[in-house]
């Protein structure tokens, strides 16, 4: 895992110094096609941004974690509901999202390269339990109880209604939940590698493939994949790859 500190010292949050006994953790997705960390620090880190502030962005190009403000520092992320406010007890941390998707209003979207899509998404929630994992031991969190989403947040009365980051992994069938979230930040405390799903998609295969440089031309291995008769090239493919994943 990459952290880099990127403090929004500008961000009236970060001067307004208030300071947090932490309590849980709070996941939440930015809700728009926008896969850049840096773009959402260049907006938070001005002293008119009094929208919003969190303590990291999850990258979606790299899966690198970019830390806007000290963990223990209180944050602008989740709002409050009948019981109080997330911002009191949370650290927040926002994933970013795939430049293919559409959103056509509310939590539902469209996406024009679900392979780069899934990508992105799988970079980001790779990334996203390793950094809980070290929060978790930092704090003495135990994952199970003290993990939600900014969804679950407003089910329990801290956080304003919304729906990330479950709509963004919903709506990609990558088939990840809240829970299997927690069961991966327990598993890498204990030092344990999270199970790999292998890709079985040669879309999915191709792009992960074109995007490491071992493949220059991700349409013609598609192409060539579809066209062969007996499959050889479509299982060397996928085992090289769920090989190398397996390596990361």
């Amino acid at each position: 895992m990459n952290i880099v500190q990127s403090i929004v010292t500008n961000n009236p949050c970060y001067k307004a110094g208030r300071k947090i006994a932490v309590k849980g953790l709070m996941l939440h997705s930015v809700g728009c096609a926008q896969p850049s960390a840096q773009v959402f620090i260049n907006t938070f880190n001005k002293a008119s941004y009094t929208a919003a502030c969190v303590h990291a962005f999850i990258d979606g190009n790299t899966g690198t974690v970019y830390q806007t403000l000290p963990w223990n520092h209180r944050g602008w992320h989740g709002g409050s509901g009948k019981n109080g406010s997330c911002n009191n007890t949370h650290i927040g941390v926002e994933i970013c999202e795939p430049a293919g998707i559409k959103y056509a209003g509310g939590a539902t979207f469209t996406v024009t390269d679900r392979a780069a899509a899934l990508a992105s998404v799988r970079r980001t929630y790779n990334a996203a339990v390793e950094l809980f994992a070290f929060l978790c031991k930092l704090y003495g969190l135990d994952p199970a109880t003290d993990i939600i989403s900014h969804c679950e947040g407003n089910k329990k009365g801290i956080a304003t209604a919304h729906s990330d980051p479950e709509h963004l992994w919903n709506g990609l069938g990558t088939g990840y939940t809240m829970g299997s979230f927690r069961r991966d930040v327990k598993a890498n405390m204990a030092g344990e590698k999270a199970k790999i799903a292998e890709y079985t998609d040669i879309e999915s295969i191709a792009w992960d493939l074109n995007h490491r440089g071992i493949v220059d031309d991700k349409q013609g291995l598609i192409d060539a994949v579809r066209t062969e008769p007996n499959g050889r090239l479509y299982w060397l493919a996928r085992k090289t790859l769920h090989y190398i994943r397996q390596r990361d």
